[in-house]
């Protein structure tokens, strides 16, 4: 019979010649890059379009986007199972059409595009329309006219105009005509914005897109604003007034034309899920044709809806995190409230920032201790307890996020990510902890705790180590092929020899 050690070396082995032949393999013949080197902010952005048929054909088109503002798109893919597909040129757009006979079930189809910004450029000039006045009831014809007189008294320039008129249909205190409209409107701001324009003599026109933000789901289309100054066209975010295109907007369509039509079909709706990559653009650019002539890129993240990507670019991190865990315990000796709770706060860590994250886990580790103190007087049993906590935490973190949307403390507002059942069993233990050994423990344990999270987030957050567990996952094989390889350790740690160091002296 194989010895343990020997079982284990030889697994270990195996596990790591497998994880670093795979990688060899991608690197050489699949020409994925060991190391980010050079690269761009290359977004994934995947289109979800869902519906309800009608008893009828079906017809479903959706505009393309062009690239514009200097946005290049480096692939795209269409899922259009049991449909029939084409993609059209119209009036100078690209149009992706989906057909079918009929259906009988709730719907949905993909359009999925890879695209970077190479230049911050500005639309191509056009030509501007022909000014369309709103049609407005006698009420809202007077209190437009006000509105544009007091405007046009404000301001010297269209630009100007345009800058007022939208400060001031979002300021807090409104004026009491701008008021008046925004309540008697069946229609957005950026609607108004338009008719205000327009009743200004002022061509304007909308400029749909994606406000970009990684990881994010469920997307909806944003407006901003787009007017012409007798020259060429100046773009206005529509809530901050602050002119030109914003660095994180990918347009997708200049005008007003509608970007998805749904005939022979209901309740439609249009949502996007986004996915940021700092990768060298050559190897997204060659990832569809590599998909097609190599299987194994078929089982790689890359393969999987954006939804999921967007999950385990931040999942496929918590083993590095184990790692370091396992090197502090084992080697160093530093002791921790809990096994791998560091890694769950580490977790945390990258969605609220380090600073505002470390903050709110004291607070709420501080306050939960407190109310834990008062509850053990009630002599409550352990679930009933334990229970009462988790509520109490997350009746803390509710509040946390209201306070700082108040203060506009947008990081803080991520605190939902807090591992709640964890946060709720760390008080548990450490009042028992504080009960049975004293303060001084609770200290260094829980001093240890946060100690391991902020070194397993500043390594799961190097930018090295993202890139190779999101292209490589197949390294994890390795990985674990380490810490087993340490889990065999049995010598001194750090702190052992810290704590031993007088019996080495020379008597």
């Amino acid at each position: 019979m194989i010895a343990s050690k020997t079982q284990v070396a030889l697994v270990a082995g195996i596990l790591l010649l497998f994880g670093l032949g795979l990688t060899a393999y991608k690197t050489t013949t699949l020409g994925f890059p060991l190391f980010p080197g050079e690269y761009r902010e290359v977004w994934t952005i995947e289109s979800k379009i869902s519906f309800r048929p009608k008893d009828e054909p079906l017809t479903i088109e959706l505009k393309l986007p062009q690239g514009l503002g200097g946005w290049t798109l480096i692939e795209e893919h269409f899922a259009s199972s049991g449909f029939g597909f084409s993609v059209q040129e119209l009036n100078d757009h690209r149009v992706a059409r989906w057909t079918r006979e009929g259906l009988d079930r709730p719907t949905t189809l993909y359009y999925k595009i890879q695209t970077y910004r190479a230049t911050e450029t500005s639309l191509p000039d056009a030509p501007p329309r022909r000014i369309r006045k709103p049609t407005l009831e006698p009420d809202q014809l007077a209190a437009m006219d006000r509105v544009v007189a007091l405007l046009r008294e404000r301001s010297s320039s269209i630009e100007t105009f345009t800058e007022l008129m939208i400060q001031e249909i979002n300021r807090r205190t409104l004026d009491q005509d701008v008021a008046f409209l925004l309540g008697t409107y069946q229609a957005d701001r950026a609607t108004i914005m338009l008719d205000i324009l327009a009743y200004a003599d002022i061509p304007a026109q909308r400029v749909r897109g994606i406000a970009l933000e990684d990881g994010r789901r469920r997307q909806t289309i944003s407006s901003l604003i787009e007017v012409h100054n007798g020259t060429n066209w100046v773009l206005y975010h529509p809530t901050t007034a602050k002119p030109g295109l914003p660095r994180h907007f990918f347009v997708w369509e200049r005008g007003d034309e509608a970007i998805l039509t749904v005939v022979g079909g209901h309740s439609s709706s249009l949502e996007f899920a986004l996915l940021s990559n700092n990768l060298p653009a050559k190897t997204v650019m060659g990832m569809e044709h590599r998909a097609q002539q190599y299987a194994l890129v078929d089982f790689s993240i890359y393969a999987l809806p954006v939804e999921q990507q967007g999950v385990f670019k931040t999942l496929l991190l918590v083993p590095v995190g184990a790692l370091v865990v396992v090197f502090l315990r084992l080697f160093v000796g530093i002791r921790t409230s809990g096994t791998f709770m560091p890694v769950l706060i580490a977790l945390a860590f990258i969605e609220t920032t380090l600073l505002v994250g470390l903050a709110l886990f004291i607070v709420l580790v501080s306050i939960g201790l407190w109310i834990r103190s008062w509850l053990s007087r009630l002599n409550l049993l352990l679930v009933a307890r334990v229970s009462t906590v988790v509520i109490v935490v997350i009746l803390l973190m509710a509040m946390f996020a209201l306070v700082s949307y108040k203060l506009g403390i947008h990081q803080a507002l991520t605190v939902t990510f807090f591992p709640t059942i964890i946060i709720a069993w760390t008080i548990e233990r450490m009042s028992i902890l504080w009960e049975e050994d004293g303060p001084h423990e609770v200290l260094i344990q829980g001093g240890g705790s946060l100690l391991v999270a902020v070194l397993a987030y500043l390594v799961m957050t190097t930018r090295i180590v993202e890139h190779l567990t999101f292209n490589f996952p197949e390294l994890l094989v390795s990985l674990l092929a380490v810490i087993i390889l340490i889990g065999r350790y049995t010598g001194y740690r750090l702190s052992e020899l810290y704590r031993f160091r007088d019996l080495a002296k020379p008597k």
